[in-house]
């Protein structure tokens, strides 16, 4: 049988230095390039020269071209959006004034790939497949991360667009499907569910003896790692952690994260609570002495209030770091037996799930050889295949 050649273009628009988004893009950079030969032709436009070092394995089988996204383009991109100015217009002129919506438009793909949510999914008229992250502005308004400063009003505004002018959305889960759909109107087929993956350096099986020490942790402690944003929950599970304060008198928690945002309401709470001691923050970790952490930790919980889904419990079950989280939207979905669940909203819940994972040897060891088992079942070679098939159904052969 033979196939019509199709033209598959990557927009790369987060800078590398980290973070949930620029791992997505690493991953889907890994599947786009595996995209088969004879089938795909593949093209890379990036904005950051960051990026070139991990495009250099592949210089001599992809193109590549570096494109300048220009600081006057983000200012009409807003002017124009608070004017509600005709997106189909914006579209059309777009190429006239600025030099990367013709550099795209000039590839001529049959399908652009834009993996972090750009506005240029709807603001270029090419035919595109982007992703959508979480509607949490819609589902956990009460949190000023997502509402406030009339950051719901201009989500809602750039996701409503993404809706209707992409030829397919990805989304994480059932759950951030349905999401969509509920919240969007968007025909289901164009809907596609391609779940997260731990970035690479997750698998790294060199041990840094080194990093309790660097860090001054404790020989048994639980871990969390999330930045301090109001919706990740730290308040609660403090709480959770004040009841358990007669039953686990050496209870010990690791937050690692940047010490900005909630942190300083964090920290006084630790006070309040008389928990000083019992309760480390490290700050920034690199990704390296991350993976270390996880290792060493008597388990990692997450009571975050937002999803579908999240990053942090698959990093758990790769590393064999035994592993509870909030049991809401598609939290369930991803972690199947391999976490214990809890309501977010109760520290007694928490606190519940913190008892049973620090005294019972037997449950962690169980969750570990869940998790191990889960991680190996969705990797690299299975978010690739599925980016395959998504290709195909949007383009049929």
């Amino acid at each position: 049988m033979s196939f019509r050649l199709r033209k598959i273009g990557l927009f790369l628009d987060t800078e590398p230095y980290g973070g949930g988004k620029f791992q997505y893009c690493q991953a889907m950079l890994e599947a786009v390039v595996n995209l088969p030969e004879e089938r795909f032709k593949k093209v890379i436009a990036y904005t950051s020269r960051g990026w070139e070092k991990y495009l250099e394995p592949y210089k001599n089988q992809i193109k590549t071209i570096f494109v300048s996204g220009g600081w006057f383009r983000w200012f009409f991109e807003r002017v124009w959006r608070n004017l509600r100015l005709s997106v189909d217009v914006w579209r059309k002129i777009n190429p006239l004034f600025f030099p990367l919506a013709r550099q795209l438009r000039t590839e001529e793909c049959d399908l652009w790939i834009f993996p972090a949510e750009e506005t240029l999914t709807y603001q270029i008229d090419v035919p595109a497949l982007s992703t959508i992250f979480d509607l949490m502005h819609r589902y956990e308004p009460r949190f000023p991360e997502v509402a406030a400063l009339g950051r719901a009003s201009r989500r809602d505004w750039h996701y409503k667009k993404m809706c209707a002018y992409a030829k397919g959305l990805l989304v994480d889960s059932e759950v951030g499907k349905n999401q969509v759909i509920e919240s969007y109107q968007v025909d289901e087929n164009k809907v596609f569910v391609l779940p997260y993956i731990v970035p690479p350096y997750m698998h790294r099986k060199n041990n840094n003896k080194t990093v309790d020490k660097k860090y001054n942790l404790p020989s048994k402690y639980i871990f969390y790692p999330a930045q301090f944003w109001e919706h990740k929950n730290h308040k609660n599970l403090l709480q959770a952690a004040a009841l358990l304060k007669d039953k686990i008198a050496d209870l010990k928690l690791v937050f690692v994260g940047s010490k900005k945002n909630a942190y300083e309401s964090v920290l006084r709470l630790v006070q309040e609570l008389g928990l000083k001691g019992q309760v480390l923050f490290p700050g920034y970790v690199s990704d390296e002495d991350m993976v270390e952490i996880y290792r060493g930790a008597r388990a990692m919980i997450m009571p975050t209030f937002f999803g579908p889904t999240n990053i942090p419990p698959l990093e758990a079950f790769v590393t064999g770091c035994p592993a509870a989280v909030s049991n809401i939207y598609g939290m369930p979905e991803q972690v199947g037996d391999a976490a214990l669940l809890f309501d977010p909203s109760s520290p007694r819940e928490i606190a519940e799930v913190i008892e049973r994972l620090w005294n019972d040897d037997e449950l962690c060891r169980k969750l570990a050889e869940k998790g191990k088992k889960r991680a190996a079942s969705w990797g690299q070679p299975q978010f690739n295949q599925r980016l395959k098939e998504i290709i195909e159904k949007i383009l049929p052969l």
